[in-house]
């Protein structure tokens, strides 16, 4: 039986999720309502938004925002549904991320790069600004970061993408060591999942890639879900600015 906003040990709180019409965003989304939040998910597009909201139960248990997670006035206005949907910013989960290009670093495109680290950075820094401001600062609260395993090690193809994570993880660290210890800041950092925005990465191939892996599959987004769910939870309060790689065992034997 799927928990109610008076049910589960998220009850009485309200999560931020962005990027959460599909995929791992939609998947944390899901894991925190069926703990008993209510939750405001971001997305671009308010078709696929729409949708998500009705697959987490309807309005009453989720709330969509459309807009680019890298808007300021898109954060602030977010921030400000939630409080007035759900009382309070007690979750923040930056899960929103872009990767648009592919390629050697002498090659990449700077315009792209920028866009890059504008979201899968700055944004997510931005994000928490608005949290801490609106709610956490006051109230306390704990924040996921969405990360990568390519943020740990090179990966030829995706090198910014992996740097711009590399940059996230360490953001999740100072501000972990800034906002203590009313607020807690951790990231998961995922191997390759199967969602359609890693999809390039194992399409039509998929046996092959998982044979690199020790536990012999790739990801899906639950996998994820659970461990985000459990870093916001108070079974995680002595948890502050972890890195927690969720990857099947295959940084273990080389890859990523």
């Amino acid at each position: 039986m799927s928990a109610t906003p008076s049910q589960g040990r998220f009850a009485g709180q309200t999560a931020i999720v962005t990027g959460a019409s599909r995929g791992i965003g939609l998947a944390i989304a899901a894991r925190l309502v069926a703990d008993g939040a209510r939750v405001v998910i971001t997305a671009r597009k308010q078709d696929a938004l729409d949708a998500a909201v009705e697959s987490l139960g309807g309005p009453e248990h989720a709330l969509a925002v459309a807009g680019s997670a890298d808007d300021v006035d898109h954060q602030a206005e977010t921030v400000k549904r939630a409080l007035d949907f759900g009382g309070g910013v007690d979750m923040l989960v930056n899960n929103a991320g872009i990767s648009l290009v592919y390629g050697p670093l002498l090659q990449l495109d700077f315009a792209a790069a920028r866009k890059i680290f504008e979201v899968n950075c700055l944004a997510a820094l931005s994000w928490v600004q608005h949290a801490h401001q609106a709610w956490m600062g006051d109230h306390g609260g704990a924040v996921v970061n969405v990360s990568s395993v390519t943020g740990i090690s090179p990966t030829p193809g995706i090198g910014f993408y992996g740097a711009t994570k590399a940059m996230l993880n360490h953001i999740t660290e100072e501000l972990a060591v800034e906002l203590g210890p009313d607020v807690r800041v951790n990231a998961v950092l995922p191997a390759v999942v199967k969602t359609d925005f890693a999809s390039a990465l194992y399409e039509g191939r998929e046996e092959s890639v998982a044979a690199a892996y020790p536990l012999k599959r790739l990801g899906v987004p639950e996998d994820i879900s659970g461990a985000v769910a459990f870093l916001l939870s108070a079974d995680a309060a002595w948890l502050t600015g972890q890195l927690v790689v969720i990857d099947g065992g295959v940084t273990l034997t080389g890859g990523a």
